[in-house]
């Protein structure tokens, strides 16, 4: 179908980015994508690991072009993509058309080059959010204790450094164009995700000097 959206960057990491996956969704059911961009990385994987229902979501400027590649591939397991702000309503994520996932969340997170986008308030506000459509329905009610992987990709500062000098040039060009963005230091996100629960599992290098860090509850 032409007139879709394409990263080339998507088609880079996507394979490197799907070894993780493949390990850390194995026992999973139902993923929130959060912030699909194109929609290319949501197709891949969903492709490739069709036990998975892949939720895309992302701002309504971005819907458009992913439904477009998600038309095109007629997957059974990706329903058509939600709105989403990470600063605004997430309600609206875990109510579906599907009578299987009535309003029910996610027991898995994907979310891939995002939080060094955000301003730190938007950050705070995803990692709340996340906290709220984890499903815990099964599980405790402690909203804590249901089992559930968060998985993020993306460049991280360590001990307030840069990994790489293309990092650091990154990181100047992020803040040029909007000043509230930048590289994220990893021990700052860490501590949002132990907020709510998570606990790190996998810390893996990636191409072109990005991570993959996984986090799990239960």
């Amino acid at each position: 179908m032409s007139g879709k959206p394409h990263a080339p960057a998507c088609d880079r990491n996507r394979d490197p980015i799907l070894e993780v996956l493949r390990t850390h969704f194995a026992d999973r059911q139902r993923v929130l994508e959060i912030g699909s961009g194109t929609g290319q990385h949501a197709v891949h994987f969903a492709a490739a690991m069709p036990w998975l229902t892949w939720q895309c979501s992302d701002v309504a400027d971005n819907l458009p072009g992913i439904g477009l590649w998600l038309d095109d591939a007629g997957l059974a397991n990706t329903p058509p993509a939600l709105e989403l702000d990470v600063g605004g309503d997430w309600s609206r994520v875990v109510k579906t058309e599907d009578p299987r996932h009535a309003r029910r969340g996610y027991d898995a997170i994907f979310s891939a080059n995002t939080l060094h986008i955000m301003g730190w308030p938007q950050v705070e506000a995803f990692f709340a959010g996340v906290g709220k459509v984890f499903d815990t329905t099964s599980q405790s009610q402690d909203k804590n204790d249901g089992d559930a992987v968060l998985v993020l990709y993306g460049p991280f500062n360590y001990g307030g450094e840069y990994t790489s000098d293309s990092n650091r040039a990154f990181d100047a060009w992020l803040k040029a164009r909007d000043a509230r963005s930048g590289i994220r230091d990893f021990e700052a996100v860490d501590a949002q995700a132990r907020v709510i629960g998570l606990r790190l599992v996998a810390d893996l290098a990636m191409p072109a000097n990005n991570r993959c860090l996984v986090w799990r509850r239960g």
